[in-house]
């Protein structure tokens, strides 16, 4: 009997000992800037699991608060989960789930609703990425079941987890090896992760509920949040790369586009019957039907354009490339290149990187880097406080590569003209918000090349308060012609994102998808996110007529000829570039006008009109097979047959699927 006994109680020590109480905390980052922490408990007592976790962050001002109790009998039996309180500052989190196994199901309390959904025994209880302890107990989870292919997680999608590879990091000068994973289905797109040989969670690479670059690391982990970044950001792509795969033709030396009508973006009329030939990634000879004869194009890879309008490659001059599962949505919507506005600088050049290096699914990237000042709605890691720091993140930006500097909306007035005067110095431009304290005229005066956002254009035009009465709008008084004069010397350049704009501006009782078709082909997860309502009631004619007003800005800044090209900030991912061409044909551009905005102009504001931005002989194949004509009826660019990007063909329907878009 005391034998017995002495084996039962050495059978318990080892069991509590292989699942020893945790208590630990991770530092939560936004955009790679510390805002927050989540401090967590695991417990082990009386055979049940519990875990507590505290998570806060401060995020531009918005507190974010999210309380979190979770219960297991233990690692592979979930029991119950409440969260209480915010994933985003526009995402309320007040869920209560609990499973029963005997019964099979799983049951949600949410908004004061009950559902009821069906349990297996691979059925895990998850409320998005957030808290991060949580994500820990969900590795744990796949563990125990044995790795499954894929974890039921209601009401959301089916959660995967596959290995990525191994990291070394120096642990207080102690090199250590972490395990990385990629888990897709917690939301749109995949997340990078790493544990180390105990089965704890290391660090977090991911995006919070806004869609924006989240980052979590353990306290003594974090002097490597760089290293974290850049290797999820070379994991993701390669993992994309081979999803895509599929939907790439096997390169070719030499291509011809043959019989396709050819809408240059030079303006000149269109020429039907043209076949466009490509030898290594570039054009090479732009010929009339009767020039290319069968002996002339032996030895290509030939793409019947019979009936089809060929356009140059688009480009999306307001990009914010947060996942790398926007690469093949902006190639099969025919972006070709983007204007990165504002990123994490390791991230963003990791990607950029290798995509210039051939490797991955992607387009041009063109980097505008982001400084801040500190204060209450800072974003990003990159700060610029004195003039000495201003220079030095200046000249940081420019050996990475950057082309363009974005100030944000904290940067002190008196530092701008230190920042623009660096960056021209150095052959860099300048572009941005209008930080707080200035208006859109005094930050061309002190040096902006452009202007971020229609709505800093139109707050200078009008006073506007959103507490009171919509003031009238005077496009013919001297105080806007006196701006649209200042605009026209220095040569501003607008990026207006007037798409956005409409997303959360039009109309509730008027569905998103009847301005923007492009929301029913979104990933479920994502289409929760961005479908949403539009202007609620009490607010509906407010907003109306300030979109309207901006509308009409837009229009003017067209009509006096003043610069515009063609971005979309984080609206319906691809689709929204389209949208942005319809706008304009709204506010008064051509079709023929609107598709230069987003091919040819936006070539020449960056300075590379020589090797991009039109069809020619000598310029970059970057190219859009359509199968309707954009000059008939702009719409006509959603109808992408095939996008060539640098000599490389790409099918549409293929690149949807592979980032869980329907095509």
């Amino acid at each position: 009997m005391l034998l017995f006994v002495a084996v039962l109680l050495t059978s318990a020590t080892h069991a509590q000992a292989a699942t020893p109480d945790e208590q630990d905390a991770f530092v939560l980052h936004k955009f790679a800037r510390a805002i927050g922490e989540e401090r967590y408990t695991i417990r082990h007592d009386h055979g049940e699991l519990t875990l507590t976790s505290d998570f806060k962050f401060t995020d531009r001002g918005t507190p974010v608060p999210l309380s979190t109790v979770y219960h297991a009998r233990d690692d592979a039996h979930p029991l119950s989960l409440k969260v209480d309180g915010k994933s985003s500052r526009h995402s309320d989190l007040h869920d209560e789930f609990s499973l029963d196994a005997p019964r099979g199901q799983v049951t949600l309390r949410r908004d004061g609703k009950t559902q009821t959904f069906a349990a297996t025994e691979h059925t895990f209880l998850m409320d998005g990425y957030s808290p991060v302890a949580m994500q820990q107990v969900l590795m744990h989870f796949w563990l125990a079941k044995g790795k499954p292919a894929s974890i039921d997680a209601p009401p959301g999608e089916s959660i995967r987890i596959a290995p990525t590879t191994d990291l070394q990091v120096d642990v207080a000068g102690h090199p250590t090896t972490l395990h990385g994973y990629e888990v897709a289905g917690l939301d749109w797109g995949a997340e990078t992760l790493w544990l180390d040989d105990a089965g704890k969670l290391v660090a977090l690479v991911t995006r919070d509920a806004e869609q924006d670059h989240f980052e979590a690391v353990r306290t003594a982990y974090e002097p490597a949040l760089g290293t974290f970044i850049r290797q999820a950001a070379k994991d993701s792509l390669a993992s994309l790369e081979r999803l895509g795969a599929r939907a790439r033709q096997p390169a070719t030396r030499r291509l011809a586009i043959t019989h396709v009508t050819l809408i240059d973006g030079s303006g000149t009329a269109p020429r039907p019957d043209t076949t466009v030939l490509v030898e290594n990634g570039a054009i090479t000879h732009v010929l009339s039907g009767k020039g290319a004869t069968s002996a002339l194009l032996a030895g290509y890879n030939v793409i019947d354009g019979s009936g089809k309008f060929l356009i140059p490659g688009l480009w999306d001059m307001h990009a914010h490339y947060e996942q790398v599962e926007w690469g093949p949505v902006y190639l099969a919507s025919g972006v070709t290149t983007v204007r990165d506005c504002g990123n994490e600088l390791d991230f963003i050049t990791s990607v950029r990187d290798v995509l210039d290096e051939g490797h991955g699914i992607g387009p041009r990237i063109l980097i505008a880097g982001l400084v801040d000042g500190t204060g209450a709605i800072t974003l990003g890691a990159v700060t610029a406080d004195t003039p000495e720091q201003a220079i030095a993140v200046v000249r940081r930006y420019k050996q990475a590569g950057a082309l363009q500097i974005k100030i944000y909306s904290s940067m002190k007035p008196e530092l701008v003209p230190v920042i623009t005067a660096e960056a021209h110095r150095l052959g860099m431009t300048v572009t941005g918000h209008v930080p707080q304290g200035m208006t859109a005229p005094q930050v061309v005066k002190a040096g902006y090349d452009g202007i971020n956002h229609i709505d800093f254009v139109t707050r200078a035009l009008m006073d506007v308060d959103r507490d009171k009465p919509l003031p009238p709008l005077d496009l013919r008084s001297a105080n806007a012609s006196e701006q649209f004069a200042l605009y026209k010397q220095h040569h501003t350049v607008f990026d207006d994102t007037i798409a956005l704009y409409e997303i959360f501006m039009h109309p509730g009782s008027t569905p998103l998808s009847s301005l923007e078709p492009g929301v029913k082909h979104l990933p479920p997860s994502l289409a929760a996110a961005l479908d949403g309502p539009g202007a609620p009631p009490a607010r509906e004619a407010w907003l109306g007529g300030y979109y309207k007003d901006m509308l009409s800005v837009l229009g003017e800044l067209h009509r006096q000829g003043l610069t515009v090209v063609a971005g979309t900030d984080q609206a319906i991912p691809g689709y929204s570039l389209h949208r942005e061409l319809e706008i304009y044909v709204q506010a008064g551009f051509t079709p023929m006008e609107a598709l230069q905005a987003a091919t040819s102009v936006p070539a020449r504001v960056m300075g590379l009109d020589k090797e991009l931005g039109t069809i020619a002989e000598g310029k970059r194949a970057d190219m859009v097979l359509l199968d309707g004509d954009p000059l008939a009826d702009i719409r006509n660019t959603r109808r992408v047959a095939r996008t060539i990007a640098g000599g490389a063909v790409y099918t549409p329907a293929p690149l949807w699927q592979s980032v869980d878009f329907t095509p």
